[in-house]
């Protein structure tokens, strides 16, 4: 029998996945303009490879990365703010760690999460701020109907510090756009993105009223708050067939009263009160509904909004004037004002010309006059002899102390 060995040789590769040795802090704060050097180093068999990327949008500005891995932005720039991820790469496996870097003194990144919360008449507008730039911001609202042209918006300032605005005084079933605009000391932001919503529309069977089956809310009290108008009541007793909803109503001043919100949960026995304006006095009450049965109203109860920046400020009559006819009156009045001040300085001109001559015609009269007084004044000039035989103008020509010739 014969035996043979067979011999094999293998050969063993040890390869270890990459890891990091060194890895950049979360968090980098640098000034703009200045050079920022964020390092990352890996170890690993084969020794892996080291690259860096930004997430999201790549940046405009350039970026360079070392030979030990590290990454240098120089100059920095707005554009480099942002998360960065670090990659270590070989031929076992890819390993990232991140870092987010924050550019100081530049204006405001633009704001991300915009939401829209539309009624029948305003839309609850909220928002998540973007970083500041280092410096206080504050943001504007911009809103128009979808049908207006790109250049019709109107922008409404929101309260230092707040992150949504209740947008009043919209038509019910329109469709309208809305953006943010972010400013500090240094200049605006970008604007976010637009968000479309369109308006819910306005009932087109009103409730019957019934004011004996259904009873109000009772107990009605309201209160001034950090965050707004608060509006508590007692709810009325259990009913058969059951309250579905209450509906709050408010007025200004003993005018009309206008419904803020027609679905007030059932349930519910306090609510903060959207739909005012800063700087007025309100009255409120609370109506029961019942399918399409509403109660009378409950007692109101009044309260003044003076002072509270929650809400918006009254709409001036500037703010429904369009920007264009508005630069335009304010062109046109600025041009007559200018006008007028070229014409009385004009009539000033002339009426003082006319009065030097006038004057200088008053004084050549008073010399011609006084030209002819003296001259008729004046002794008339004989040539009759006199008793001695002489002329008076033979005395004129004639020593005084001489006989006449």
């Amino acid at each position: 029998m014969d035996y043979s060995l067979d011999l094999y040789t293998y050969r063993v590769s040890y390869m270890d996945p990459p890891s990091f040795r060194v890895s950049p802090r979360a968090e980098y704060l640098q000034e703009v303009g200045r050079e920022l050097m964020i390092p990352c180093q890996a170890h690993g068999d084969p020794s892996p490879n080291i690259t860096w990327s930004k997430v999201g949008s790549a940046p405009r500005s350039p970026f360079t990365v070392l030979s030990n891995g590290s990454l240098l932005l120089r100059p920095l720039s707005k554009d480099h703010q942002g998360a960065w991820e670090c990659y270590a790469t070989n031929r076992v496996a890819t390993v990232s760690t991140g870092t987010m870097i924050l550019v100081l003194g530049t204006s405001p990144h633009a704001v991300t999460a915009v939401s829209v919360d539309p009624g029948v008449n305003h839309a609850n507008v909220s928002w998540e701020p973007g970083f500041d730039g280092g410096y206080t911001q504050k943001f504007t609202v911009w809103v128009k109907p979808t049908t207006r042209g790109k250049h019709e918006w109107s922008s409404l300032p929101v309260p230092t510090s707040k992150s949504s605005l209740l947008v009043t005084g919209l038509q019910a079933a329109t469709s309208y756009q809305f953006s943010v605009l972010p400013q500090n000391k240094l200049g605006s932001g970008p604007f976010s993105e637009i968000v479309t919503v369109r308006m819910l529309a306005a009932p087109t069977d009103p409730p019957t009223v019934v004011t004996v089956s259904v009873p109000p809310p009772t107990s009605l009290s309201v209160n001034r708050t950090a965050v707004g108008v608060l509006l508590q009541w007692s709810s009325p007793p259990v009913q058969s067939p059951p309250i579905t909803a209450f509906v709050l109503q408010a007025r200004q001043e003993k005018g009309e009263w206008v419904t803020l919100d027609g679905a007030v949960d059932v349930n519910a026995t306090e609510m903060i009160v959207q739909g005012l304006t800063r700087d007025s006095s309100y009255e409120l009450r609370l109506l029961s509904c019942r399918d399409k049965s509403i109660s009378g109203p409950s007692e109101s109860v009044s309260i003044s909004t003076q002072g509270m920046e929650m809400y918006p400020a009254p709409p001036s009559l500037l703010a429904f004037v369009p920007e264009p006819l508005l630069a335009g009156v304010i062109a046109g009045v600025c041009f007559l004002f200018v006008a007028i001040i070229l014409s009385l300085v004009t009539a000033c001109v002339m009426s003082h010309r006319r009065e030097r001559r006038r004057r200088k015609r008053r004084d050549a009269t008073i010399t011609d006059v006084q030209r002819a007084v003296v001259s008729s004044m004046s002794p008339p000039v004989s040539a009759a002899p006199s008793a001695d035989g002489c002329t008076t103008q033979d005395y004129m020509h004639t020593d005084r102390y001489h006989d006449c010739p």
